[in-house]
Order: C-alpha cells, then structure tokens, then sequence
C-alpha cells in the first residue's frame, strides 16, 4: 500500500474514534490497563531504556565525552552530507525540548504528583540517553537524501528502510500521530502556555474587568478575552515568518536562540537556588522520599506511588521527548558521514534538558516553599477528603492560593528573587515566551517531514498553513483539553519508535562496535 492510501486510512481511523469515542480512548494509553497498575506506557519506556543501555553497555556514561567534542565541532567536515552542522542539529532539537516542559511541565507533575514525581523525571531522563542515543543513530543510518541533497530522516525511515516494506504500516502510524503531536504537544501547548501566562500579567495590572482582559463566554465552558485573541494572533505572525524558511532558517534562528534562552533561565534559577542553599539538601530529601513513600493520604485517594511516577515520567517525556523519536527528525540533518557520531551528541539533549534546566526548576519550586500551592500538598495536609474537594473547589488552602503550570514556576521565581528585586516572575514570563516560540517553530520541522513522508512535497505548504492555525487555536484554547491530547498522542507514537529500536539493537550494537574501534582525528589536523 502507498504511503498517502495508508495515511489517509490512518487519519480517517483516528478521526472515527475521537468521533465515537471522545478523547478518552486516546487519553487511556496512559493509564492502561488500569489506575491500580503501572501504566505499559511506562513499562515500555522505562523498560526499553533500560534493555538497550544494558545492551549498549551505559553509552550515556562511556561516549558523553565524546560527544561533547563532536558538539564542540573537532570533527565538523563541511564536506558531509547533511543540511546542519552538530551543534546547530542539537540546538534545534533542543529547542523542541528545552521549552514549557521545563517550567510548565515539571511544575504540572509537582502540582499533581508532588516532589517525588522529579525522582521518576530523572530515571527517565537517565534511560532516555541511551534512547536518544538509538534512535538518533538509527534515523542518521536509515535517512534519505533528496535530488536537491536535503536530507529525509527519522524513525518513520527508520522503520521503513531498517525492518523493510512489510513495517510501512507502524512507520505511517508513527508519521500521522507525529502530525498530530506537532499541532498539540509541539505547538497548542506552547502557544496556550504563552496566552496564559501573558493574560496573568496583563490581569494584574489593568484587572480582569478591562475591555482587553475580561472574559466574554463564547460558549458554555468557553470564555475568550481581546487579549488572548490578540497574542494568538502575534504568536502566529511570529512562528509562521521562520518556518516558511525551512529548515536552514530554523536551524539560524535556534543556533542563536536556544543558547541565550537558556543561559537566561537557568541564571536566574541558578540564583535562587545558591541563595537557598541551606534548603538544597532537605529539598532533593523530600524528592528521594515522596518519589517511594507517599502520604497515606495521597496513596488513598489518588494511586500513591503510581500517580507520582505517572506524572514524573510523562512530564519526564514530555520535556526530554526520549524513546519519541521526534528529536530524531532533527538529528537526521547532520552534516556527517557517521550515524553514531551524531547518536552520540543526541545524548546530550537529556543530560541538559532534564538532568540540569528541570531540576533547577524543581529545586526553585520547592526551596521556596511555592510546592504548598498545589493540590498535592492539599491532598497530604487535609484532615479528611471533605476538606480535599473544598480546597480544590475555591481553589486555595490554608491562605495559599493553588496554581499550576508556569504560574507556579513565576510564583517560585518571584518569592526567590524578592531578595534583589520585586519582578522575579517577569523572568519566567520572559522565558516561557522565548521557550514556546523556539519549541514552536522547531516542531513545525518534525511535523513537515513526517507530513513530507506520508504526502510528499505538495504537503508542505498545507501543513504549514494548518500548523500556524494551531498556533492561534493554542492562544486561546484551554489547558487540560490540549495537555491531554497531546500526551496521548505522544504515548502513542512512542510505541512505534521503541519497537524499533528493540528490533534494531543488533545493528545499533555493530555500528556502535564499528565506529568507536577507529581513530577519531579533528578534522583540522588532517
């Protein structure tokens, strides 16, 4: 079967279900088989991460050198193959990455699963190196290239081109879902993230009564300000003026913006957290000890343990994308005629995303004591679940107002700085929109290629133009709808990606062998 007659059964059997079904169905892979069990999304990802670095030997522990010299450039030959060089290949990836997922994301699983909940962000952080590793080294083996030399990569080539014709059917599954994904996690999500924290700034300022901030109920369970239309709008303008580039542009524009975004977080957090000090141990304490000993209270009315790896590990995912593959896309442009000379600065990505900026941010959450504003804390401070329902309804408990996302990061940044300055949480509004921009406009690039493979070239400008549409969509739309789509599309096309990886760990093994057995010359000397 054709790659486009396959892609429109798979659109039109995802379309039916939501149709019957509602996005429950979808939402379900994350608590399969049941809430009283673990999750065979997690066991999948977890487990898999763990069979390959056993396979592999830890290469996140024994080539993390290495690939920090290739990121450097040593290696660099202008000469290769590929459209970006390594670093650029790695910021753009990191881009997609680095974004909401390390204020929003970590401070959804602290809200909902608590401080234990970063322990299982860090598990899955560690394993997903080695992931990352695999998949980026498999879509650098299996990728294509263009009559115009462009390169056409990712685990729906790897699928394709690595386990043969008869697995088109689980590679087209992965490019549809990838589609999706791009429109929710990489996009929806970072424009509503944006829409959010701007509209929190603007109300407490001119008040939400204002012509601009007060909210007019478009339907029942649906409200809209001027205000957010307006930013919809601008974030759209924005993303859409970098992506019709392609992906030289867009390689450009994160090289410079993925470095200085970051670099301005993680001072901040960095700040905060040497001033605290004294708090640093008892904070990775209570991390260590709610991550494997929740509260009865929690355990009784939630799932305990289960709901705090839950939401570790799908925030976890979220923000490092590992075992996804869609960093993969990314990596597939390097310029090199090695694919694991690329794995290896894949797996860098983890290491800085999770391991470093998630952790900073966690630290700064719960120095601060900013953590007591979540549901989490209500539900192991309660007396009873009558008190529970109360607080989660008027939305505060015991004088502390409950906020959520990146709200409770800005909340955890201003009460951390008020020591130098008053407007420590326009730091976080600052980065949540250099975040969601960089984020945006990079996974406008996964969902073009996958929309490319499924499609062809003709599918660019369409997906594009749906894909800044979303943007807007994202701007206005609400939370737990879109954080709840997204994480189920996610689940979904990660299983494609690790069952080749699994299936591919022999050849991965060889060119891991193969590659580190030679003499590796930085490219000046030779």
């Amino acid at each position: 079967m054709e790659r486009k007659t396959a892609g429109i059964i798979t659109f039109s059997i995802i379309t039916f279900l939501m149709y019957a079904f509602g996005l429950e169905i979808f939402d379900a892979i994350w608590s399969f088989p049941s809430n009283r069990s673990v999750p065979i999304m997690v066991l999948a990802l977890v487990g898999t991460g763990v069979y390959v670095t056993l396979q592999l030997g830890f290469p996140q522990i024994k080539y993390l050198r290495h690939g920090i010299n290739v990121t450097k450039g040593v290696y660099d030959d202008p000469k290769d193959e590929g459209d970006l060089n390594h670093f650029k290949a790695l910021t753009t990836a990191l881009s997609a990455t680095v974004g909401i997922g390390n204020i929003a994301g970590v401070a959804t699983a602290i809200y909902y699963g608590g401080p234990g909940a970063v322990f299982w962000m860090w598990l899955t952080a560690f394993f997903g190196t080695t992931l990352k590793y695999a998949e980026c080294t498999l879509s650098l083996r299996y990728r294509e290239i263009d009559a115009l030399g462009k390169t056409a990569g990712g685990p729906m080539y790897t699928i394709e081109n690595g386990l043969g014709k008869n697995w088109r059917w689980m590679a087209v599954a992965f490019a549809s879902f990838a589609i999706i994904c791009s429109f929710a996690t990489g996009n929806a999500i970072q424009s509503f993230t944006v829409s959010d924290q701007l509209y929190s700034e603007a109300s407490s300022i001119i008040g939400n009564t204002h012509s601009l901030t007060f909210k007019h109920q478009i339907w029942n369970g649906f409200e809209l300000s001027i205000f957010q239309f307006i930013i919809g709008v601008i974030m759209s303008v924005i993303v859409g003026s970098v992506i019709i580039g392609g992906i030289n542009r867009i390689g450009t524009f994160t090289g410079f913006l993925a470095p200085f975004m970051a670099l301005v977080y993680v001072t901040a957090a960095a700040v905060i957290i040497l001033y605290n000090y004294d708090k640093i141990a008892s904070s990775f304490g209570l991390i260590i000890q709610m991550a494997f000993n929740p509260p009865a209270t929690v355990a009784g009315t939630s799932g305990g343990i289960l709901m705090t790896m839950l939401w570790g590990i799908k925030r976890g995912l979220y923000s490092n994308e590992a075992g996804q593959g869609s960093a993969a896309i990314a990596h597939s442009t390097a310029k090199t005629k090695f694919s694991v000379r690329e794995g290896a600065v894949a797996m860098l990505g983890p290491y800085i995303d999770t391991l470093i900026i998630c952790t900073m941010t966690a630290l700064v959450i719960i120095s601060t004591d900013s953590w007591k504003h979540t549901e989490f804390y209500v539900k192991i401070s309660a007396s009873s679940l009558e008190d529970v329902k109360q607080a989660l309804e008027v939305g505060s408990f015991q004088g502390r107002e409950l906020l959520n996302s990146s709200l409770l990061t800005s909340l955890a940044f201003k009460n951390g700085l008020s020591f130098l300055f008053s407007f420590g949480d326009k730091i976080v509004t600052f980065s949540v929109l250099l975040f969601a921009i960089s984020t945006a406009i990079a996974w406008s690039f996964y969902g073009n290629r996958a929309a490319v493979y499924l499609f062809g070239e003709s599918a660019i400008k369409p997906y594009l133009y749906v894909y800044v549409l979303f943007v807007f969509i994202g701007g206005i739309a609400e939370l737990e709808t879109i954080w709840a789509f997204g994480d189920a599309c996610l689940g979904i096309m990660t299983f494609p990606n690790l069952i080749s990886i699994i299936l591919l760990v022999g050849t991965l093994k060889i060119l891991t062998k193969e590659y580190f057995s030679i003499k590796h010359v930085p490219y000046k000397q030779k």
